[in-house]
């Protein structure tokens, strides 16, 4: 896959579409895409927890192939719609793992009249990094690890804005993984939380086997549970992407924030005016992750003798990915 970084809009271009099915969302975005970069015309989401049960049963739940695949066709439409002429579809986490994940990609195919690309966790995570970097060549020079928290995987990733990714590893724990493992109670109980916080640990330990933490010179998080959090620290009363997108948190900030979700009651986090209401029972396990990894990346870091200044909240990922990569390589639909 080759991917370019977004610069000023040069006018009329190709319009494209990158979807991301997850293991809790599912996200659109149509862009205009020439080779300056995108310009987006359609971003939503909407939760459909395609990967209800899976990390138990192995398996998709008749109920959420019926949600996930409504939904598709509603995207579709919204494409045709919007006269869209490529497009790629991604499935991450829970149809990596699903046994009858064939029952989903026929459905996707006979919708719309494309394959989807399963990424493994590698390609995920530089599908993810390239999306992030299309737009945050500015904010960040040097080493970045960017930290892609999803509700079935989190990728933890090492390279740079400008150069690309040099190391990647896929840990299996997400916000609806870690939810269903262990925190049932609502708020959970502090039981619940150390073993959470044991599972989240482990997976840290062997993704150091893997990546460097300490040769990061700054931290980017992307996407939901950090979108999220950072609404929650800013005190929004309702969702603003542009207020979002490259706020900069200490790890004081972070940690605080993130208790605030992880030791609420379901009721307190539902009030939130930007949160929706399919992601407000998994996002204190979410939540739990981020502070868990953001305080073994500033530890890393200090040991390595660089400063941790805090992490940048992305509001473009994997999904910005997509897009670019339908641009770069055009998969036709038969809308």
């Amino acid at each position: 896959m080759a991917f370019f970084v977004r610069g000023s809009w040069h006018g009329s271009g190709m319009r494209v579409a990158g979807i991301d099915c997850g293991t809790n969302s599912i996200r659109l975005l149509i862009a205009e895409a020439d080779s300056s970069g995108l310009r987006d015309i359609v971003r939503t989401m909407e939760i459909v927890r395609l990967g209800q049960g899976v990390d138990k049963t192995g398996e998709f739940a008749p109920i959420a192939l019926e949600r996930t695949l409504a939904m598709v066709e509603e995207y579709g439409r919204l494409c045709r719609e919007h006269g869209v002429s490529s497009i790629r579809f991604a499935a991450t986490s829970a149809t990596r793992d699903a046994r009858n994940r064939d029952i989903f990609l026929d459905g996707v195919r006979s919708r719309l009249g494309i394959d989807v690309q399963v990424l493994s966790g590698e390609e995920e995570a530089r599908t993810s990094f390239a999306g992030a970097a299309s737009v945050l060549g500015d904010y960040t020079n040097g080493p970045v690890i960017a930290v892609d928290l999803g509700g079935g995987s989190t990728e933890i990733i090492l390279g740079n804005m400008r150069e690309g990714v040099s190391a990647a590893y896929s840990m299996d724990i997400g916000s609806v993984r870690i939810h269903e493992r262990h925190l049932r109670s609502n708020p959970p109980t502090e039981a619940e939380i150390e073993g959470a916080r044991a599972d989240i640990r482990a997976a840290l330990d062997e993704a150091e086997r893997h990546v460097d933490f300490g040769a990061a010179r700054d931290v980017i998080g992307l996407a939901g549970t950090v979108t999220s959090v950072t609404a929650k620290f800013l005190g929004l009363d309702e969702y603003d992407s542009s207020a979002v997108h490259g706020t900069r948190m200490s790890l004081e900030e972070i940690e605080s924030t993130c208790e605030w979700f992880f030791r609420s009651p379901t009721a307190d986090i539902a009030a939130l005016g930007y949160m929706h209401p399919g992601r407000v029972d998994v996002i204190g396990s979410g939540a739990l992750i981020w502070s868990e990894v953001i305080a073994r990346l500033a530890e890393r870091m200090r040991e390595s003798g660089t400063e941790f200044t805090g992490a940048i909240t992305s509001e473009h990922d994997i999904l910005d990915g997509l897009a670019l990569w339908a641009y770069t390589d055009p998969q036709t639909p038969a809308l």
